[in-house]
């Protein structure tokens, strides 16, 4: 579990990783990650350059879909597919599962949507049409659906916890980094007022998870939802 390793200033992951490069050192380390991003999502760059990745992101190359009697597709994840599908995934999730799962998912939709005897090839049609399914929920409706400042407070939210490396930020920190958001767009930053009352509506629509004290700006929030999930809702079309 690396993030039980992860400190501010990452000392014991870089001392890890850095260890086999010293000379005589008999030690190798493999990691596995399920996500394509680590390094850029929880790394500094120093740690990052300790390590040795592979080029890009490879898919197993053949998925085979379907029983006997019903029409057979055939998803060919060749690794100019497997790259494409990934970097679109990436785009909205880290996650390497979820990837294969949308892989899997496409493949469905191709042998429900086919009517024949022969083989399907998979298009990036049925790849779009997994996407939106997975990624799709009454969640990101009502995100999409947010008022401006309230999308602003969930990007405010998503830029704290990569500051601080932690799923968790007080209404205070998140405040700030709404500021500085408003400065970004050139608009007009809340009031604190208004950020509480923000944050209370998001609460209550179960966006957000609130604690329930006296504390005001020193509550603490966390999403209710993947920041995945959030990434994609508030992406522009």
């Amino acid at each position: 579990q690396l993030d039980l390793l992860w400190t501010r200033k990452q000392n014991v992951m870089y001392n890890l990783f850095d260890w086999p490069t010293q000379k005589h050192s008999k030690l190798i380390i493999l990691a596995i990650a399920n996500t394509m991003d680590l390094p850029e999502r929880i790394m500094m760059n120093r740690v990052a350059s300790r390590l040795v990745r592979p080029s890009s992101f490879y898919c197993s190359p053949v998925l085979w879909s379907g029983g006997g009697g019903g029409g057979r597709c055939l998803l060919i994840l060749a690794k100019l597919f497997s790259q494409l599908v990934g970097n679109i995934v990436a785009a909205l999730s880290g996650d390497a599962r979820r990837c294969l799962d949308i892989c899997r998912r496409a493949t469905e939709i191709c042998e429900f949507s086919s009517q024949k005897r022969t083989p399907e090839i998979v298009r990036m049609a049925h790849v779009t049409e997994a996407i939106d399914e997975m990624f799709s929920s009454p969640y990101i409706n009502a995100i999409r659906n947010a008022s401006l400042h309230e999308q602003i407070f969930l990007k405010a939210i998503l830029a704290e916890f990569r500051r601080a490396g932690v799923e968790e930020a007080t209404v205070q920190q998140v405040y700030h980094q709404h500021v500085v958001l408003c400065r970004i767009e050139g608009m007009q930053s809340p009031t604190i007022s208004e950020i509480m009352a923000i944050c209370s509506r998001l609460g209550a629509c179960r966006l957000l998870l609130v604690e329930s004290s006296n504390k005001y700006l020193h509550m603490r929030v966390r999403l209710n939802i993947s920041q995945d999930d959030v990434m994609y809702a508030l992406r522009d079309e």
